[in-house]
């Protein structure tokens, strides 16, 4: 149930994402972010706030271990449309943590994935993909790489 206990503290973020999230082919975009993580209920529980200064929004994640399943639900909501998402729900196996959710896009359905990896003491990887077709096929849509920020 600790599995967060690591990403308590600031972040510096690098970001990458499609310009449209359903088209693999799509031209990727950079921009900075900025995230703070606490910990809470003896590491069940971590609460993220994230800033992207360049694109003028912000959003906090919410995520929650349930101990009978042995599970994570992650909760997702932007500063833009102030609404909780549906969370997406997984857990990490030697290290690595994937989490799946139903969710809509443009009006459109979608299956999506998030992926934590690559998690040191100062660095860890988030990715974002998105399935339209019951998870046949996944396109990765945005990539966040975490550095920690000094002091």
């Amino acid at each position: 149930m600790n599995d967060f206990d690591f990403f308590a503290g600031s972040w510096d973020v690098r970001n990458r994402w499609r310009t449209d999230f359903l088209d693999e082919t799509s031209e990727w975009e950079e921009f900075p972010g900025a995230s703070r993580a606490t910990r809470h209920f003896d590491g069940a529980a971590s609460f993220e706030e994230i800033d992207f200064p360049t694109k003028g929004f912000s959003g906090l994640t919410v995520r929650l271990y349930d101990p009978e399943r042995e599970q994570w639900s992650l909760y997702w909501a932007s500063k833009r449309t102030g609404t909780l998402l549906p969370p997406v729900v997984g857990r990490f196996i030697d290290g690595r943590g994937e989490f799946y959710g139903d969710d809509t896009y443009n009006g459109k359905d979608i299956r999506a994935r998030f992926v934590w990896s690559d998690i040191t003491v100062d660095s860890a990887r988030w990715e974002q993909a998105f399935s339209a077709d019951a998870e046949q096929t996944w396109i990765i849509n945005w990539i966040m790489d975490f550095t920690r920020s000094p002091g």
